[in-house]
């Protein structure tokens, strides 16, 4: 088992300090372990064409059974080790995590979590919205601090063909709205951007959520997973994107809210609020990555383009204490090299990924 080992940031580029406490858990490229992303399931009711295309994720495609899936119990015990180790906040993802059987439950035990200094633990979810407007207040009083929701357009016929789904736009913004009204708020309303399929819907979805107090946050079509057909020719830059919100809109830059934050934050100088911008295809942030991520069975993922997981699971159910945990945690992070939007080129792009549905954004 790995011993534990905790680097001291006043150390400078000294001896690495074993079994400090005083000091953040670090990576070989001395990142911090500050955000863990739980998936809780690998089902979704979307099959959006980036992530969960139909022609893969089929009637007959096999999704994990109950059992093989982390308890709420099992995840929460993870959690609370996590947080030992310096995790400050914690997102639920999918998969739609709404699909899963009392996740407000999950919420509730994750929601009591506190930092060795007394601080509550930042608990988000990120969700499709079609669940939000009947879950929002049952999640809002479990815990849950603030919700991210993924809305591709405005137009209805793009918008059910990128997510293939037969929802319409009016039940996303319903549960956006209902998400506001309960206080999980600030609500981030995440855009993936395709050229030549939804990037006319730009300065519709801007001029929506101007003045609403919401985030919206314009990503990059990214090469996640095998699945989703990647292409650099479909991939509207952040760069460019701004030159469009431009055209219509002053905008100023604003500073990052911490460390690891993966959007760019600019702000409308009229104070109708502010937009983030995703950038990781023109504008790698490997640097400051401070991410790990669970998936629903119990592998712990170092990055969101990795072609292979840590089986936490199975220590779990053979009994292993927390202390154990612990080590395996820290041993995994520690030796953690991954910066694959940094490298990606054709020796990265040829080895395979997870998938996003799989993992969670």
């Amino acid at each position: 088992m790995s011993k534990v080992i905790f680097h001291s940031e006043a150390a400078g580029s000294g001896p690495d300090q074993e079994g400090r406490r005083g000091g953040p858990l670090l990576d070989t490229h001395r990142r911090p372990l500050r955000d863990l992303r739980i998936s809780v399931t690998d089902r979704c009711n979307f099959r959006c064409t980036y992530c969960m295309p139909r022609e893969v994720f089929g009637a007959d495609h096999v999704f994990m059974r109950h059992s093989e899936l982390l308890s709420f119990e099992e995840i929460a015990r993870v959690a609370a080790v996590a947080v030992r180790l310096g995790v400050r906040k914690i997102r639920l993802t999918g998969g739609e995590p709404l699909l899963r059987k009392d996740i407000e439950a999950l919420v509730e035990m994750l929601a009591v979590l506190h930092t060795p200094e007394g601080d509550p633990v930042e608990l988000t979810l990120t969700t499709n919205g079609t669940l939000l407007k009947k879950k929002a207040r049952a999640l809002k009083d479990a815990g849950l601090r603030r919700v991210t929701v993924s809305l591709d357009a405005l137009d209805d016929a793009k918008f059910e063909s990128m997510s293939d789904s037969g929802v319409g736009v009016a039940t996303v913004l319903e549960g956006i709205e209902e998400a506001g009204r309960v206080g999980l708020a600030p609500v981030k309303v995440n855009m993936v951007v395709r050229k030549g399929l939804n990037d006319d819907q730009i300065l519709p979805m801007a001029r929506r959520f101007r003045h609403s107090g919401h985030v919206l946050r314009f990503i990059e079509f990214m090469d996640v997973g095998t699945t989703n057909g990647w292409n650099m020719a479909e991939v509207l830059t952040g760069a460019e994107i701004l030159a469009q919100l431009r055209r219509e809109f002053t905008l100023e830059p604003a500073r990052a809210n911490y460390r690891g934050e993966v959007a760019a934050r600019w702000r409308y100088t009229d104070g109708a609020g502010e937009i983030g911008l995703i950038t990781s295809v023109s504008q790698p942030f490997c640097g400051d990555c401070t991410r790990a991520r669970l998936s629903p069975e119990g592998r712990l993922f170092l990055c969101l383009f990795a072609n292979q997981g840590h089986d936490l699971r199975g220590l779990i159910r053979r009994g292993g204490s927390d202390e154990q945990l612990a080590a395996a945690l820290a041993g995994i992070w520690s030796a953690r090299d991954d910066r694959y939007s940094e490298l990606r080129g054709a020796e990265t792009a040829r080895r395979g990924k997870i998938e996003m549905s799989y993992i969670g954004g």
